[in-house]
């Protein structure tokens, strides 16, 4: 029997971690229930470590095994990117970026960023995919993301973190409603409306920032909607099922008839940011890193 662990054996690792169920994750492998039996038994005795406590009905990694697999993940996503980019070199390119963004971005700097890096750098490719802020945090650490766009101001550890733009808030509201511009005075004309807010899911650290906003005015909004899709609360707003608290950016791009409020005399601020993971090996990164800082900061 071989003492050196195998690519065979981590692959067979990874999708038993996925299933916990010998039979199913044997049936995804192609190959029988005690094949796979025999090298899990084999990678623990390589490791010298119990991977699996198995039951009767059913299977659970143990503490070794919760850390193989994290590991494993990593490991085995890397080997998928080293695959995309030698297709990459193959039709002649020089690698693929994949960018997660929310969606205030897309109105914003992405678009002449993206230009740019084209204008400076065109057999680079960009996979873009908006994500809320968490499921680009979580991409990033596992090199499924190279670059995210996200509304937070605090650095995640393991991930470098970058001030694009700060800006101020708007209330979104509907072209009919009685409170405008010219007769605002304080959110707390608003208390007594619904809202239509991002949610959680959105970006944790935004959705507290704008609680902050209503708790600094001394009232808890009654929150009748959330999405993490700003043309939904545009929509909703325009059927006077509420009004909104939003970037001001995200006033541009959108073909939606609502009237926005620019908060200006309130402290809060919305910072997007650019985010990365400075061990990810992608030779696309230290391009992009290059224009952003030519051109935008």
């Amino acid at each position: 029997m071989s003492n050196q662990i195998e690519l065979r054996h981590l692959i067979y690792f990874s999708t038993l971690a996925e299933e916990l169920h010998f039979r199913k994750a044997a049936e995804r492998l192609f190959i029988s229930q005690p094949g796979l039996t025999r090298q899990i038994k084999q990678m623990e005795e390589i490791y010298g470590a119990v991977l699996f406590e198995r039951g009767k009905r059913s299977v659970q990694l143990t503490n070794a095994g919760q850390y193989l697999k994290s590991e494993v993940d990593i490991l085995l996503n890397q080997l998928d990117n080293i695959k995309t980019q030698i297709k990459k070199r193959a039709e002649g390119k020089i690698t693929e970026l994949s960018i997660g963004f929310i969606g205030s971005a897309a109105q914003s700097i992405m678009p002449d960023l993206l230009y740019q890096l084209d204008q400076e750098h065109p057999l680079i490719e960009v996979a873009m995919n908006e994500l809320p802020n968490n499921t680009q945090v979580e991409y990033l650490l596992h090199n499924k993301l190279d670059f995210g766009f996200v509304r937070m101001d605090t650095p995640i550890s393991g991930l470098v973190l970058k001030k694009i733009t700060e800006e101020p808030f708007s209330l979104v509201i509907p072209k009919n409603y009685p409170i405008q511009q010219d007769n605002f005075h304080s959110l707390q004309q608003f208390r007594n409306e619904a809202f239509i807010l991002f949610s959680r899911d959105y970006s944790n650290a935004y959705y507290e920032l704008v609680m902050s906003i209503f708790g600094d005015h001394g009232f808890v909004p009654n929150v009748h909607h959330k999405t993490v899709n700003a043309l939904s609360i545009f929509k909703l707003v325009e059927k006077g099922m509420g009004v909104a608290i939003v970037p001001s950016s995200l006033r541009i791009g959108y073909d939606v008839p609502v009237n926005f409020i620019e908060l200006h005399d309130i402290p809060q601020r919305s910072q997007l940011s650019l985010i990365w993971n400075p061990k990810n090996r992608n030779p696309g990164i230290p391009a992009l890193l290059s224009v952003l800082e030519h051109y935008f900061l």
